[in-house]
């Protein structure tokens, strides 16, 4: 086993891997931007090194610079939590010629999944099923359009390189195909370096779900069961649950047969992902995820595995002790991501100081945050603040749960997504499970957002009349109103 670990990455998922580490009696070591000097998670670790300026491109993308601090702490091995550099196969490279242990897969299965392209070639090969669509380059928009006619429309045109939905375009006929060659191309090239695009059949009513796997490097893997991730906003996942409520047993095992066949056949070792597109009584591979879910707490709830604690384990050579037998499901859980953001503004940053802050507890309850009073959400970073998972013998219980934690939220100093979530999680149609990734469009949840906000705007002058406060402290507690205490108006800090 390791003596010490660097971890290449900030916030919460720095501090979720430091925790794995401080419990498995492994030393720890931070790199951090001057924007997270005085973080949390620089703060949790055992030692930590300034890396750099903000933006990311001058400290956490700094191969070099980490993999220096790595070599002169003594670090034997580098975690890269998710985005930054967890998906790059040069950083993965360069960790194998340095002798430091990449805690993930092989530079080579994060390259052959990492093209879009070259990961439907390989499904296929393994028998996995593929959305149809083409499986090589557009080179010009006549056969794309070709293509396309064959196919039927509606079309979906996507960057080869990169992830997270950026520069896909969703065509109905031949004139917006050829605008989306058009963008999509620009978008790839400038944010992945790789202009590379390619198109694929639009589902109808899709529902996103993901197998979490697990392989050593025994050539034994397993699955962890699924994820249902349809809640999205321009394909960025805001809520997932587990198990599936669309799933059956019968599925699941079809389901997680490709999930491993999918695994196997790039000879992957570690934690990974593979997604697919479920639609119509089908489901198709949509693409690997070669790195820890920023999800994985809700299949952690649910089947009792540290994820975080396998992936070191399965790095230091050790085998899984676990069969595909030994995995089951125990209730139910769902992960609300609470962003700093305003879902009234089109979802746009609010970065800020946070001035109050509480989160939620109780039966159920799980927060995995990197924040306090008195953080900073930098405007240079992700503008997540906590994820928070709640857990139930039932779905039903677990939802229930989740309102209640969202009541008792107290953030304070910066606008954040709390309002959408009570939204979604009050709608009938979630409650009843008729998801897809079109649920916001579909049924109105921004219109339902606001509706949120209005009632407890109201709420908060109400209690602010009660308490004699003047007019500009109003908006201060009414941001904090969606959990105050009934018996007390103190706001206390945690």
């Amino acid at each position: 086993m390791f003596n010490k670990i660097l971890v290449a990455n900030r916030g919460e998922i720095a501090i979720r891997v430091m925790r794995a580490c401080r419990e498995m009696d492994i030393t720890t070591v931070a790199v951090y931007s001057e924007a997270d000097s005085n973080a949390l998670f620089a703060k949790y670790a055992d030692e930590a090194h300034y890396i750099g300026l903000p933006p990311a491109s001058q400290s956490y993308l700094r191969i070099d610079r980490i993999l220096d601090i790595a070599e002169e702490t003594g670090a034997e091995a580098v975690h890269p939590g998710y985005g930054f550099l967890a998906e790059n196969p040069d950083f993965a490279r360069e960790c194998e010629r340095m002798g430091i242990v990449f805690i993930g897969p092989s530079s080579d299965s994060i390259e052959s999944a990492g093209s879009k392209i070259t990961a439907r070639k390989t499904m296929e090969k393994a028998k996995v099923p593929v959305v149809p669509g083409i499986s090589a380059e557009i080179e010009d928009p006549e056969s794309a359009i070709d293509a396309a006619q064959g196919l039927g429309y509606p079309v979906i045109v996507k960057a080869s390189a990169g992830g997270g939905g950026i520069g896909m375009k969703v065509a109905y006929n031949d004139s917006e195909l050829a605008d989306a060659i058009h963008s999509t191309r620009a978008v790839a090239k400038s944010t992945f370096g790789d202009p590379t695009i390619f198109m694929e059949k639009y589902l109808h009513q899709p529902r996103h779900i993901e197998f979490q796997v697990l392989a050593d490097s025994h050539h034994n893997t397993i699955h962890l069961n699924e994820r249902e991730c349809s809640i999205q906003r321009r394909h960025q996942k805001l809520i997932e649950e587990s198990p599936s409520p669309v799933m059956t047993g019968e599925l699941r095992e079809e389901m997680g047969a490709a999930a491993v066949r999918a695994t196997e056949a790039i000879d992957y070792t570690n934690a990974g992902t593979v997604e697919f597109i479920y639609s119509d009584g089908d489901f198709y591979f949509l693409e690997m995820n070669t790195r820890l879910q920023v999800e994985h707490p809700i299949t952690e709830m649910v089947t009792g595995v540290d994820i975080v604690r396998k992936q070191i384990a399965i790095a230091a050579g050790e085998r899984l002790v676990m069969e595909q037998d030994d995995i089951g499901i125990n209730g139910w859980a769902i992960e609300c991501r609470i962003n700093a953001e305003d879902p009234l503004n089109d979802f746009a940053p609010s970065p800020g100081r946070i001035t109050r802050y509480r989160s939620p507890g109780g039966p159920g309850i799980r927060v995995d945050s990197g924040v306090h009073t008195g953080y900073t959400i930098s405007p240079f970073y992700d503008s997540m603040v906590s994820k928070l998972i709640s857990w139930g013998e039932q779905r039903v219980e677990a939802i229930e749960r989740m309102r209640r934690a969202l009541y008792e939220y107290i953030i304070v100093g910066v606008t954040t997504n709390i309002p959408f979530h009570k939204a979604v999680l009050r709608n009938p149609h979630f409650m009843r499970a008729e998801l897809s990734t079109h649920f916001i469009d579909d049924f109105g949840i921004s219109e339902q957002v606001a509706d949120v906000v209005e009632q407890e705007k109201e709420k908060g002058a109400t209690l602010a009349s009660a308490l004699g406060v003047d007019d500009r402290k109003v908006a201060a507690i009414t941001a904090a109103v969606r959990t105050y205490m009934d018996s007390s108006a103190q706001i206390t800090d945690d």
